[in-house]
């Protein structure tokens, strides 16, 4: 249900099948958007290695990546969740159907948020 959503809006989707092959195209390609499910292949919340992966990131890529966890727990947009797990939107399994939207007015105030700061590093780099 997510990747024809994700291609409505013009994303290029890859859809990894494996651990390895996930991780993979993680340090391979930049993705503005990332799709984790929170049991990837019987993992926990404090297991998943994708999530894992992620909160290693630097705090630069992360700022330009917009990452939402799929979940059975969690209600969608409980933000107090997402902070507690590292993403920047939750998308409760129940909500599928309703991805799109949760994903674009996410994706906006996520962009409305960093703008000054991001504006304001670009200015710092240049002098």
């Amino acid at each position: 249900m997510v990747v024809p959503q994700l291609t409505d809006l013009k994303y290029k989707v890859h859809v990894g099948l494996h651990e390895e092959d996930v991780l993979l195209k993680l340090r391979t390609y930049s993705y503005d958007v990332i799709v984790v499910y929170e049991n990837f292949k019987g993992s926990s919340l404090a297991t998943n290695p994708i999530l894992q992966k992620l909160v290693c990131e630097s705090a630069a890529q992360r700022r330009e990546q917009f990452v939402v966890l799929l979940s059975h727990l969690f209600p969608t947009n409980d933000s107090m969740a997402a902070f507690v797990h590292s993403v920047d939107r939750i998308v409760n399994i129940a909500d599928l159907p309703n991805f799109k939207p949760v994903l674009r007015r996410g994706m906006t105030e996520h962009r409305e948020m960093y703008h000054f700061f991001q504006s304001t590093l670009k200015t710092v780099q240049t002098m």
